[in-house]
């Protein structure tokens, strides 16, 4: 079995990915630059797996490090593809930005996987791509509109990616997540953002008072409760989606396209109050106007990933936020002590 290169290998999703993966008994190469992770969450992967991981600190903007890196490692033979810049409010303030890191990241990735005649590849992308849905629970089929420029940049990559495979007799599997959220159970390693951009660690941050109160942007969606609906996936969970579809490009061609969430929707007012179950004190919140490129409700159908990858969500709600709360509180302020 060849080596499985890890892109963004020390973000969030890569992290429990990674666990999961060495469990199973991959040799991984992980790749991040650290622009917004932490060589303490590698760290702290080899310590629960108890493997320590090759790491190259990479940009993929810049070709030839990536070059380098394929030179120094001729045994990959398959790609996960997680880097990319992924916040929706701060895409649309600056687009040229994700565009530019997005989106010549993963042609430059594209490319010199081409020169190495490395032709399996697993991407990270989301459910963004479908934009407004006209209904739900979102099928694979659906048509796909984004309303952002993180989302656009996403749908950008995967028709990217399915042009190349098929010129290119590539094996692709593309991941369409929802709302990824929790934490290993261990604690260990979590979701760390400085300046969270998603709902649930900000949650957390003001369960644990290092923040004063939630901003609810909008109580005027049309929703049973007025908050926007959204289907939260645990991140172990999703880890484990990952390992199903390399699984399948052994055995199976071609492109493959994957919801990977519960098929169940649940409002922010729905999700704070849970949290506030959890950490047994109420989480002030206040609302607020809605934000640009927001929609109302979005959850998906995973029947298919059920059926073809013979993957499902298997931890709710609570387990969702429970984790993320005892990474929260063994974590105060995450990677950084």
């Amino acid at each position: 079995m060849g080596k499985i290169l890890i892109t963004g290998g020390a973000g969030y999703i890569a992290s429990h990915t990674n666990v999961e993966l060495v469990k199973e008994g991959y040799d991984l190469i992980l790749a991040d630059n650290f622009c917004n992770s932490s060589r303490e969450a590698v760290r702290r992967v080899g310590e629960l797996t108890g493997k320590e991981l090759s790491l190259y600190e990479v940009d993929l903007k810049n070709i030839e490090e990536l070059r380098a890196l394929f030179d120094r490692e001729p045994d990959i033979t398959a790609v996960i593809h997680f880097a990319a810049l992924k916040a929706v409010g701060e895409s649309v303030a600056k687009p040229l930005m994700y565009y530019e890191n997005n989106i010549t990241g993963s042609l430059n990735l594209y490319r010199v996987m081409d020169e190495k005649g490395v032709k399996q590849l697993v991407f990270s992308s989301s459910a963004t791509v479908y934009g407004d849905p006209a209904t739900v629970p979102v099928r694979e089929d659906f048509p796909v509109h984004a309303t952002n420029p993180y989302g656009q940049t996403k749908l950008m990559m995967e028709q990217i990616l399915m042009d190349a495979a098929k010129a290119r007799g590539w094996d692709v599997t593309i991941l369409r997540y929802f709302n990824p959220v929790g934490a290993h159970d261990s604690g260990r390693i979590g979701e760390d953002p400085e300046y969270p951009n998603n709902l649930l660690p900000f949650v957390s941050q003001v369960a644990a008072g290092i923040r004063e109160k939630v901003m609810v942007f909008g109580n005027d969606w049309d929703t049973p409760d007025g908050t926007g609906v959204r289907d939260y996936i645990h991140v172990v969970d999703l880890a484990k989606a990952h390992v199903k579809a390399l699984e399948r490009l052994k055995v199976k061609g071609g492109v493959s396209i994957f919801n990977i969430g519960t098929g169940k929707g649940y409002s922010v007012l729905e999700m704070i109050e849970a949290f506030s179950r959890i950490c047994g004190h109420p989480v002030p919140y206040e609302f607020g106007p809605r934000r640009s490129g927001d929609i109302a409700t979005v959850y998906g159908d995973p029947t298919l990933a059920k059926r073809e990858l013979g993957w499902e969500a298997e931890l709710g709600l609570e387990e969702m936020v429970a984790s993320a709360w005892k990474w929260q509180s063994l974590n105060p302020k995450g990677y950084r002590g």
